[in-house]
């Protein structure tokens, strides 16, 4: 059943650090075998690296706090609108659709971590605090992604009309 309301939102906690929803689910994502301990150190020390970055250099239009450096990267990172491909007439359109805010954060969750997935060599904490402080300035990976994205919507807006 689409669209289906589950209690899932309410049930999830806050992270024991922060007391903040989104970490908690960000951490859910990166969590590979049941181990959240683990996920939840990846981020955290991604987290003081950001904060000792911030310490060095104060960089013009970043948060003062990690927290606030990895809410701007998501928020970077987060798509407007996406292509959904749709058959009219023995034909595939890819049609642009908005994203709902559900999806936006997913997909931002999604694109962050296989950015810092696909770097090899160094440690996870190492290149997430990486992609946040790239995505935080509008420059990295899943940024590259976000825009392609738009690229693919904006040169199939011809085709908007099927959308529905």
């Amino acid at each position: 059943m689409a669209g289906r309301i589950t209690k899932s939102e309410d049930q999830l906690r806050p992270d024991p650090r922060y007391g903040d929803k989104v970490i908690s689910k960000f951490v859910n994502c990166i969590m590979l075998g049941g181990r959240k301990t683990a996920a939840e150190g990846c981020l955290y020390g991604a987290f003081d690296m950001i904060d000792g970055r911030l310490q060095k250099e104060r960089p013009e239009g970043l948060p003062a706090d990690a927290i606030g450096v990895f809410h701007q990267a998501l928020e970077n990172v987060k798509p407007n609108v996406e292509v959904r491909s749709k058959r009219v007439g023995g034909a595939n359109y890819q049609v642009p659709v908005p994203v709902t805010q559900r999806r936006r954060q997913a997909l931002a969750f999604r694109w962050l971590i296989q950015a810092a997935r696909s770097e090899k060599g160094r440690p996870m904490a190492q290149r997430l605090a990486k992609e946040f402080w790239d995505a935080a300035r509008n420059e990295g990976k899943a940024v590259s992604v976000r825009e392609q994205t738009h690229r693919m919507a904006e040169a199939n807006r011809a085709f908007a009309h099927f959308a529905r």
